[in-house]
């Protein structure tokens, strides 16, 4: 698995000690950016790592803004991602179980670094359950084409 890493200036540092965790996990990645705490805007790095996602250049995704509510907001409006914001290990479990959350989104500035890293094990390990949840991604899908198509005309 292909992890896409992506923040602004108030993820940088948590992106920088998940990048250490995944790489004493053997989880391959692509660092998006930012580097450095200078004032970005989290839009730009949201889509540039997404895109990976969609192109299938990555397989996964790990977005960090300040709280994560930006950035998770940005990466949702490219088609084909489901960013789940998550400030706790169940959540990050029922993300994957239930709705095959392909991007996960952190605050760095509301979680610390022992917890943020057991989400994203949890997140990294935990595989989608498929069944009746699978009719809902469709529905999300569904919803998604519509409005694309609504554009087109």
């Amino acid at each position: 698995m292909k992890i896409a890493l992506a923040s602004d200036h108030g993820g940088f540092r948590l992106k920088e000690v998940i990048k250490n965790y995944l790489e004493s996990l053997g989880v391959e990645y692509i660092d998006f950016g930012t580097f450095s705490e200078d004032s970005v805007d989290y839009p730009d790095y949201a889509l540039k790592a997404a895109e990976s996602i969609i192109s299938g250049e990555t397989d996964r995704g790990i977005f960090i803004c300040g709280t994560g509510i930006g950035i998770s907001i940005a990466a949702n409006k490219v088609p084909g991602i489901r960013a789940a914001l998550c400030y706790n290990i169940f959540a990050a479990e029922m993300s994957r179980r239930h709705n095959d959350a392909n991007v996960l989104a952190l605050g760095g500035r509301v979680l610390g670094d022992e917890l943020a890293k057991s989400i994203v094990k949890v997140w990294l390990e935990t595989p989608f359950e498929g069944g009746r949840h699978e009719r809902r991604l469709k529905k999300i899908a569904g919803i998604e084409r519509k409005f694309i198509s609504d554009r087109e005309k």
